[in-house]
């Protein structure tokens, strides 16, 4: 069992305990000083000084007095016990962890004990559970808490931050720590990483880390969106560079171009900068990737990126070299990208999906901690991704339904985690295919549906599910089908995704003009859908979907393609059920 596990109040118990010990030998020790001759000789000199006349008179007598206690006292402290002091290397642990402020905090998560830039931690935090260290604490908060892993990024010493220029002669005391902290993991079993996301000092890769990542922890969906974007954007291209050198010929490129705005987000409103451009001119890959994610159209200097992002034209790059300086194809490409204006929304859709899919914060990390060797007992490197398991619930009603069914679930670019049906359905044809192809699959006793299905019906197969996430499957909705709502709910944190409804209302009550002007909008909250994607606990409980923002769901409105499918003849599949 892992020490987090164990139980808080008897490790309290025991230091109280341990406290009460050390306060009744410090009441002794006091006494002892009390009563000990070398304090009241030194009050009996004290007194004599204080009043010469009548004093030194009297000091002789009470000396010669204080002579004759010591000689008794001799005698009897042969006889006595000397008691040391209580010294607990548990109970000075514990009082750190309550110093450090890690006690009683309990999650099934991946947990890492991190040196992290303020970015850093933003982007993994719904992921894994940090535990961060600070150069002041750092031997106390790793000695008290049962981690999986240490990571360190390169972002983290930065000057301005508690462990800047870390790695660097000059500042050895932090250097030092962070070498403490890299060795105390190895001894202890622990793998630890170092995320090369930024600059750093040359000595920070010498310091034994088990692993040292190339480039940062991916898009984190949940701070880069396009939910609740304005829609009119400023059509002025931004430039926002790198933190990093960007290199001579990439700042002479940026020089040429006329018309950029060139504001100065700190990492924390970037977001918002991004979602209100149409475009943005960037010399750095992963921040063309937040911006394409926020709908803004990107223009790439210094680089030559391929895939569908730039074959789809939402990503324009154009190389950092002498050619480019001399034929101006930077401002050719910035005309482009003024004239197509921000993505639509099928470009959004596959920026989105490719990202999910490929470049995703929990995709990256759950590469980085599966180049890792845990030891026994510690959290899987998949656990990052357990947030995107998806059972798909359907309820087919002849073989054709079923082989659709079994059609859809097969191609779908990212694999449900289940697939649940009626035990009714179990000898279909379809349900055989997934069989065969090994899809994880559940039959659930209870009543025919008749007709359309209703809460009831959805709720029942919801009971039997174990993700968090629940498809409503009806008919076939293409490849892309969980890929796309599951993003969706990865972006926005809703509770519910689907196509935009009009708001459920008792008969004979009249239309909100508000349902009808949100109707066709994609990406943002309303206050009914018909969902396609919705947490398990919602659907079991068998509400009318029409109320569920009544009871405090979060709707978030996400309509089919214009043709219902998405298909990609060059784009490699990655779902695991597939025959090549």
């Amino acid at each position: 069992m892992k020490r987090r596990e164990q139980s808080q109040t008897e490790q309290l118990r025991q230091a109280l305990t341990e406290r009460e010990a050390q306060l009744q030998e410090a009441r002794s020790r006091l006494a002892a000083l009390e009563g000990s001759t070398s304090l009241q000789v030194g009050r009996a000199l004290t007194a004599a000084a204080k009043r010469p006349g009548r004093g030194l008179i009297r000091l002789p007598r009470d000396l010669f007095r204080l002579w004759r206690k010591s000689g008794t006292t001799r005698q009897g402290s042969g006889r006595r016990r000397t008691t040391q002091p209580v010294r607990s290397f548990d109970a000075e642990r514990q009082e750190a962890r309550l110093l450090a402020g890690t006690v009683g905090v309990r999650d099934d998560r991946f947990v890492v004990a991190g040196v992290l830039s303020p970015e850093v931690r933003a982007a993994v935090e719904p992921y894994v559970r940090v535990v961060p260290l600070r150069p002041h604490n750092a031997q106390a908060v790793l000695e008290s808490v049962d981690v999986d892993a240490v990571c360190v990024s390169a972002s983290a010493t930065a000057p301005g931050g508690l462990w800047a220029h870390a790695g660097d002669p000059a500042v050895a005391d932090r250097t030092r720590a962070l070498h403490w902290v890299v060795e105390t993991a190895s001894a202890r079993g622990v793998p630890s990483v170092l995320i090369a996301d930024a600059p750093a000092p040359p000595a920070l890769r010498s310091l034994g880390f088990d692993l040292v990542h190339e480039g940062d922890t991916g898009v984190p969906l949940h701070l880069f969106n396009p939910v609740a974007a304005e829609p009119e954007r400023d059509p002025a291209p931004a430039h926002l560079p790198s933190p990093g050198p960007g290199g001579a010929v990439v700042t002479r490129l940026a020089a040429t171009l006329d018309g950029l705005r060139r504001p100065a987000p700190a990492w924390d409103d970037l977001p918002a900068v991004l979602r209100g451009s149409a475009g943005v001119v960037v010399d750095d890959p992963a921040l063309a990737d937040r911006a394409l994610v926020c709908g803004a159209r990107a223009l790439l200097l210094g680089d030559r990126r391929s895939g569908d992002r730039a074959e789809a034209g939402a990503l324009h790059t154009v190389p950092a070299d002498a050619g480019a300086l001399r034929s101006g194809a930077a401002a050719a490409e910035l005309d482009r990208m003024r004239a197509a204006g921000a993505l639509g929304p099928e470009e959004l859709r596959l920026v989105l999906r490719s990202v999910f899919l490929t470049d995703a914060t929990p995709v990256r990390l759950a590469e980085i901690f599966g180049a890792l060797a845990f030891a026994p007992g510690a959290g899987a490197a998949s656990l990052p991704l357990r947030g995107r398991r998806v059972a798909l619930l359907a309820l087919p009603a002849d073989d054709n339904a079923s082989l659709a069914l079994a059609g859809d679930v097969l191609g779908q670019s990212h694999a449900p985690a289940e697939v649940l049906v009626p035990e009714s359905a179990a000898h279909f044809a379809g349900i055989e295919r997934l069989r065969t192809h090994g899809v994880p699959l559940r039959t659930v006793a209870g009543p025919e549906p008749q007709g359309e299905p209703g809460p009831a019906d959805w709720a029942r197969l919801a009971a039997a599910a174990s993700a968090p996430w629940t498809a409503l499957w009806r008919e076939p909705r293409g490849d892309a089908f969980l890929a796309d709502v599951l993003c969706a709910a990865e972006c926005s944190g809703a509770d519910a995704v689907g196509p935009a409804i009009a708001a459920w209302r008792p008969e004979g009550a009249s239309a909100d003009a508000v349902d009808d002007a949100v109707a066709d909008q994609e990406y943002v909250f309303v206050s009914a859908i018909r969902p396609d994607l919705a947490r398990r606990e919602l659907v079991r409980r068998g509400l009318q979907p029409g109320v569920w923002n009544r009871h405090g769901a979060r709707l978030l409105a996400l309509g089919p393609m214009a043709d219902g499918r998405w298909e990609s003849p060059d784009r490699r599949r990655t779902t695991p059920h597939a025959q090549s």
